[in-house]
């Protein structure tokens, strides 16, 4: 299969895109957080696809995008007042809910569970393809399953050339990670995966919200995922991830130490001069919004620089960090080493 790259500022290549859509198709569609393997969520046909492109497991729910907030409707049993205050405040942006779902909302889509997560995404782009298409969208990152996600067209067409039908370009994504999720269908309203809309930003708007377990700890094996992105080990570059949580000096000494071919560091912007390793940034310490754009663009520049051992410095898990931290304790597979 040929995939075509479509560029996302000309109304033509969106129609192309969205015929694709209508016609079964997976195109890589840009949104405000990661790049998303498109396709037409009520096919069971087409979203099977996206499973067999990304190799991704059955067990995995999907994201369904809209671009309009009466789409919500046929996709969702009811949408309560706490939804609808989110909505307000959120939407369109980073922003997913899980309500329980309709009729029209398949199987696939949900990994079998009474419940659908739904997200408007702000993009432009992405709502034009939306609406161009005439259909909600069922899309999981645009990667292949376990690896850094796709924040660039550059990285789906490395990931899924040949594999999707096209890629709409709508450049780098502005948030970098996956869009936060809450769950409203239990009592209080629960994180199920951080990200661009921070907890404190949630509990703003509902009161209280609880975090779930897995949002810190490896899901237990054998433990269905209520949410994308609640794997064990994901987002994770073909080098081994070792995170060290150590103060700057511990962190800088105790990497140095470990100098040898094929290590590396993942690390701020302020320890690059300090190490002897080669290092990938991904943002500067106190700038959590920056750590996030850059993240998964620095997970696979590893791969690229043929790093084998990497040591992360650990983030701090406030704010937007918490999505970073989770992030990249993820690629880890949680694998930390307590320096100092």
């Amino acid at each position: 299969m040929q995939t075509l790259l479509l560029n996302g500022q000309k109304k033509e290549d969106i129609d192309k895109a969205a015929a694709i859509l209508r016609g079964g198709g997976l195109v890589g569609m840009p949104t405000e957080t990661v790049y998303g393997l498109a396709a037409n969520a009520l096919s069971v046909e087409a979203v099977r696809k996206i499973f067999i492109a990304k190799g991704r497991p059955q067990d995995n729910p999907l994201i369904v995008h809209i671009s309009d907030i009466g789409q919500i409707h046929m996709l969702v049993k009811n949408f309560p007042d706490k939804a609808k205050r989110l909505a307000e405040k959120y939407w369109p942006g980073p922003l997913t809910m899980v309500l329980p779902k309709s009729e029209a909302v398949p199987d696939e889509v949900s990994a079998g569970m009474p419940t659908v997560a739904v997200r408007f995404p702000s993009h432009p782009v992405a709502r034009a393809l939306i609406s161009a298409a005439g259909l909600p969208i069922a899309a999981p990152s645009a990667n292949i399953s376990g690896l850094p996600s796709t924040t660039t067209a550059e990285h789906v067409m490395r990931d899924m050339g040949g594999k999707i039908d096209a890629v709409l370009d709508g450049g780098p994504c502005r948030v970098g990670v996956e869009s936060t999720i809450v769950t409203l269908a239990s009592e209080p309203a629960r994180l199920l995966r951080p990200g661009g809309i921070t907890l404190d930003g949630l509990r703003d708007v509902l009161g209280e919200v609880t975090v779930d377990n897995a949002v810190m700890k490896p899901l237990p094996k054998g433990v269905h995922p209520l949410s994308p992105g609640m794997k064990y080990k994901h987002y994770s570059p073909k080098a081994d991830v070792i995170i060290i949580n150590a103060s700057e000096r511990d962190y800088i000494a105790f990497v140095n130490s470990k100098a040898s071919p094929g290590v590396a560091a993942l690390c701020y912007d302020e320890d690059v001069k300090k190490l002897t390793v080669p290092a990938v940034c991904y943002g500067s310490e106190e700038d959590y919004e920056m750590q996030a754009q850059e993240l998964f663009g620095a997970l696979r520049r590893l791969d690229e620089i043929n790093a084998k051992t990497v040591y992360a410095r650990c983030p701090k898990p406030d704010g937007v960090g918490l999505a970073v931290y989770n992030r990249l304790m993820r690629a880890a597979g949680f694998e930390v080493l307590n320096v100092g």
